[in-house]
């Protein structure tokens, strides 16, 4: 089980750069690459600011790929 995300897609979506993003919910750019390349797995708090601001419902941005 591992855990995958589509949280570029939907940025990309939005036309939004890292930048933008991040300050939607209120971290830093840096946040957002380590999210983006897997370094980084989000706070339930922040998953939640995410799809809340890219409109899209949690369970769909985050989830577990059972390969």
């Amino acid at each position: 089980m591992i855990f995958r995300h589509r949280v570029k897609e939907y940025r990309l979506n939005k036309k939004w750069s890292q930048k933008q993003l991040a300050q939607h919910v209120n971290v830093s750019r840096q946040t957002i690459i380590s999210i983006e390349s897997y370094r980084y797995n989000p706070s339930l708090e922040l998953g939640m600011k995410l799809a809340f601001v890219l409109e899209v419902p949690i369970d769909q941005l985050f989830y577990f790929d059972f390969v």
